[in-house]
């Protein structure tokens, strides 16, 4: 018998972030100060926090009203707010000099850079990106 808990996936995990040409993204042009997210893995605490709280505002909204239309801001707003709570940190990613949570909304929330939220969207859907390193025996 082997406890299933083996098969865990890891708390969070590091994107390298990729340009709108699908280039790893530097902070310098020496490409030494990588620009990467941390984010927590779908089988975390602080994931499956920020997604009830996602499905809550989606209830929210039907209550009002019966209210099911969202407008692409309200989307995008909703969206980044999600992400915001699923991010552990930036690493050599400045915007208008923001920090923390609102730094991250403001990424996130900017189409002109939507390639980073797509990004980060794909990386949580796929539990392989969480996945221990096998151990060697």
């Amino acid at each position: 018998m082997s406890d299933i808990r083996r098969f865990a996936v890891e708390e969070t995990g590091v994107i390298h972030l990729r340009d709108g040409s699908d280039e790893l993204m530097y902070a310098d042009e020496a490409k030494k100060k990588p620009m990467q997210v941390t984010v927590y893995s779908p089988g975390s605490k602080t994931f499956a926090a920020a997604h009830s709280r996602q499905s809550n505002r989606v209830m929210d909204r039907l209550k009002r009203k019966g209210k099911t239309h969202q407008s692409a801001a309200e989307q995008a707003e909703e969206q980044a707010a999600f992400l915001a709570e699923c991010t552990k940190s930036f690493e050599n990613i400045e915007y208008d000099k923001l920090e923390g949570d609102a730094l991250y909304k403001a990424v996130y929330a900017d189409t002109s850079i939507g390639f980073v939220s797509d990004q980060i969207n794909k990386y949580l859907g796929d539990w392989a990106n969480f996945t221990k390193p096998a151990s060697k025996s």
